[in-house]
């Protein structure tokens, strides 16, 4: 597959092309699925965006994930890349509503993640987006009281995308990555807190009023869910 290039401070596909090298180089016949996720993978990378690989390989031990680590250390922008290692039958045994989110937002680069589809159901999707409010819920609450920190209160914003997301396909059978795609298939409150998040992405330095209002909409749209 050849990903779209985006415009950002390095070519995603060049770095994908020797990281691709490098794990085929290292795990041969192993590899099951390699994908791309998150801003890279939606296409709406910026040059502050971590670079979220998917390695899923026939099985994974203890040396396996110190081979990958090192092997990671020879590539650049080493301190961007993150993402998820896996062995398939660890996958495959995951809980269903996590499996839901983890198909639809990840890019395949190598294999396919379509044997996956045989355990989601639309009780999954339900459960994924029940699971996700009061998790968003419950940190704000305790963002709110306790932390009291910009960038969990925008992580938050950014949990609750995922659940919208997972709305949005139970009204219409399509998953949008990007949000703008993602904002038509909304009610109202749900589209305000998709273009809050948007907001607050790019803001910094918020007042204590700010950071008041954005939790308290965060937190009264998600006790709704």
């Amino acid at each position: 597959m050849v990903l779209r290039r985006i415009k950002c401070f390095f070519s995603i596909d060049e770095w994908m092309e020797k990281y691709i090298s490098a794990v085929q180089n290292q795990f041969h016949d192993r590899i099951w699925f390699l994908g791309l996720q998150g801003s890279y993978g939606r296409g709406e990378a910026t040059d502050q965006s971590d670079i979220d690989v998917v390695l899923i390989l026939d099985a994974v031990s203890i040396e396996d994930l110190d081979i990958y680590s090192k092997m990671l250390d020879t590539l650049p922008n080493r301190d961007k890349v993150c993402g998820f290692v896996s062995g398939k039958n660890e996958l495959l045994s995951w809980e269903t509503s996590d499996l839901f989110q983890f198909y639809y937002d990840t890019t395949p680069i190598l294999g396919s993640l379509d044997e996956l589809l045989n355990n989601i159901h639309e009780e999954d999707i339900r459960r994924a987006i029940r699971i996700g409010a009061c998790d968003v819920y419950h940190m704000c609450v305790h963002n709110l009281v306790h932390e009291k920190s910009e960038d969990i209160l925008k992580s938050l914003y950014k949990s609750a995308s995922f659940a919208l997301q997972a709305i949005g396909f139970l009204k219409t059978g399509r998953y949008e990555k990007k949000k703008a795609q993602l904002l038509p298939l909304l009610n109202d409150k749900d589209e305000i807190v998709l273009k809050t998040g948007i907001e607050l992405k790019n803001k910094e330095n918020l007042s204590d009023q700010e950071f008041t209002d954005y939790s308290e909409l965060l937190c009264s749209c998600q006790a709704k869910l």
